[in-house]
């Protein structure tokens, strides 16, 4: 539960919710969790608001997944900390993709937004990318989040990007998670100029065979998603202090015997029969559109 880095637009810039943020697995531990959930697992997520790369037995947990048979195996990170070496280490144990965090595209704004980060190590990560690609099969997905202050800069991304070394970048609008540095989250302005850049991106992706993910519109973001309510049904974050449902008493309890003790089966279904006005209202994620 740790960062190496101080992004403005991460609540690691909050040092007194980052206290808060404690633990670590055991590899024993890491064993149970696998037990109690891999199987059920379409998909193992690694990462999510800190850097798993701190983790040093983080290729043993890809196998893990792997030993379970997880189809799909995905680490989000800020690559600062990865080498050609540990990154071959990941694919061998059975990594399909890295999800990278980027917050700026030049320089100048890339170390501004992700302070403590480097450039250079930043870049050095992609290169390997394009080196290993010839020898494994994997996928490369940046997540680009953007504000007022570095949405412009998106225009000159294959400046300082090759298009060999990634196959999807999403493109996804700054949102309040917590008491963060940066804290101007409206970007209004943009909303006139946002179709015509994105335009721009699109259609290199395309000539470049990239997967993009992207909202259309920036006015869309302020409708109410009608179909997010399945996260809630689908996702199982688990941490060093948090799985799944706070009751959840994952030491001692199985997951089956605890699912009927919730009634879980029966909450599922009946969400099935909820009324749009009903099952828009309960989530707030966002929705892209993709296009290849």
């Amino acid at each position: 539960m740790a960062c190496n880095l101080r992004c403005k637009m991460c609540y690691f810039t909050d040092a007194d919710y980052v206290k808060t943020l404690k633990g670590q697995f055991k590899p024993e531990e890491l064993k149970a969790v696998a037990k109690a959930i891999f199987g059920r697992a379409l998909k193992l997520q690694i990462g999510c608001g800190t850097e798993p790369t701190l983790y040093k037995n983080l290729a043993d947990l890809v196998a893990l997944g792997k030993d379970y048979k997880v189809p799909y195996i995905s680490l989000t990170t800020n690559a600062n900390l990865l080498t050609e070496e540990k990154i071959e280490e990941l694919l061998k144990a059975g990594l399909n993709e890295f999800t990278i965090s980027l917050h700026g595209v030049t320089r100048e704004t890339y170390e501004g937004f992700m302070k403590k980060a480097n450039y250079e190590k930043f870049h050095d990560a992609f290169k390997a990318f394009v080196e290993l690609k010839s020898k494994y099969d994997f996928k490369v997905r940046i997540n680009y989040t953007f504000n007022k202050d570095n949405f412009y800069e998106l225009q000159e991304f294959f400046e300082h990007f090759d298009p060999k070394s990634f196959d999807i970048l999403q493109i996804r609008p700054i949102q309040k998670i917590g008491n963060t540095e940066y804290n101007d989250f409206d970007i209004s302005t943009l909303v006139g100029d946002y179709p015509k850049i994105i335009k721009g991106i699109k259609e290199t992706c395309k000539s470049n065979e990239i997967t993009l993910l992207a909202p259309d519109e920036l006015s869309v973001l302020a409708g109410e998603n009608q179909s997010s309510f399945i996260f809630d049904y689908t996702f199982c974050y688990i941490s060093p202090k948090q799985f799944w449902k706070e009751r959840f008493n994952w030491r001692e309890v199985s997951f089956n015997d605890f699912s009927r003790e919730i009634g879980w089966s029966s909450t599922l279904l009946s969400n099935v029969f909820k009324s749009k006005k009903t099952l828009k209202s309960l989530s707030n994620r966002l929705n892209y559109e993709i296009e290849i």
